[in-house]
């Protein structure tokens, strides 16, 4: 048989054994077969070679159109494979159960912040937020704070530079909200702060705090334990009591630790995991306000006077829902977040 003639004869013979692929197993070894390293199309285009010099330019182009037109056939085939492969795939039988859609929730800390902050709604105080990018002033000195106060170290806080810094304490929105207005002032400030402290189970270089502050003619420590003790039943039950301890904060005076009643013990020296037995769990701090800080965003001490509160949210949400470890709150483990 002339050359041309079997080139003519093995198209005709993939091109028919081409059609009758079904699969991609089928359509690899069709390829293999004809297009391989070892396959008929190259050993076609070797017997050139063999050929007298006058019939190889022929030969040759008719060998390089064989292996193009057997190499589209060859593309056009796989590319049917796969389409049809793919519609298999996205076939949808509308007679069997729909698939159970996960929906997500905010997280526990989000929670909380709302039922807090709405706690505080209903006792007439409104929500402000500020930046989390402090100065030393906002942070520190409108807060009654002397440059010497071992608060202010380097050690101790996050600085940006000299005079900038991550904020250590939700105060500062305090000192924005009086710079803005004028008394009375009822307002409650949620927000995340920053402090290099040593993660553990209850420390964490970032944390929430919730500030509460209520400047206005007459408020005493009276409406302060009155209005720390409706939130605490309001937020841990009717079981639950609060109590003053005498601390000391540069920014309030006189000042006092919030103890709230242990949930689960009655204090009588047992081995409590949440109180130790003592029957009290610190909550937070608080006092009146201190008149420097009054004087420092120009309001009228002689006037008015406040009282101020902070609590860690993230601890009282362990304390809430017995959550032996804060840093749980923030690795993102489905397993733990889906129980609340």
């Amino acid at each position: 048989m002339e050359p041309l003639a079997q080139l003519e004869s093995l198209r005709e013979e993939a091109m028919a054994q081409l059609r009758a692929v079904a699969d991609t197993a089928s359509l690899e070894r069709w390829r293999i077969r004809y297009l391989g390293a070892k396959g008929a199309v190259k050993s076609a285009v070797q017997r050139i070679k063999d050929l007298p010099a006058e019939a190889r330019p022929s030969y040759g182009k008719a060998a390089n159109q064989l292996k193009s037109a057997l190499t589209e056939a060859f593309e056009s085939a796989r590319s049917k494979l796969g389409a049809g492969a793919r519609r298999r795939r996205q076939a949808v039988d509308v007679t069997l159960p729909a698939e159970r859609v996960r929906i997500g929730h905010q997280h526990i800390i989000t929670q909380t912040i709302d039922e807090i902050t709405e706690i505080w709604a209903r006792m007439g105080f409104t929500v402000a937020y500020g930046p989390e990018v402090e100065d030393e002033r906002h942070n520190f000195s409108a807060l009654n704070t002397p440059p010497s106060h071992p608060a202010r170290d380097e050690l101790a806080n996050f600085y940006i530079s000299p005079s900038i810094m991550l904020r250590s304490q939700t105060s500062t929105v305090q000192i924005r909200v009086m710079e803005a207005q004028d008394p009375p002032v009822r307002v409650v400030s949620p927000g995340r702060v920053y402090r290099p402290d040593t993660v553990d189970a209850t420390h964490s270089f970032m944390f929430h705090q919730l500030e509460g502050l209520y400047v206005d003619e007459g408020v005493s420590m009276v409406d302060l334990k009155s209005d720390l003790d409706q939130f605490c039943k309001a937020y841990f039950g009717q079981q639950v009591a609060a109590r003053l301890r005498p601390h000391y904060f540069p920014f309030t005076e006189p000042s006092a630790e919030v103890d709230i009643s242990c949930p689960l013990c009655p204090g009588d020296g047992g081995t409590c995991p949440i109180c130790k037995g003592t029957g009290w769990i610190e909550m937070g701090g608080c006092g009146m306000v201190d008149p420097n800080v009054l004087e420092a965003v120009g309001y009228d001490s002689e006037k008015y006077t406040g009282y101020a509160f902070g609590m860690g949210i993230d601890r009282m949400v362990m304390r809430k829902y017995n959550i032996p470890d804060i840093r749980l709150l923030f690795e993102n483990d489905v397993r733990f977040l889906r129980q609340f």
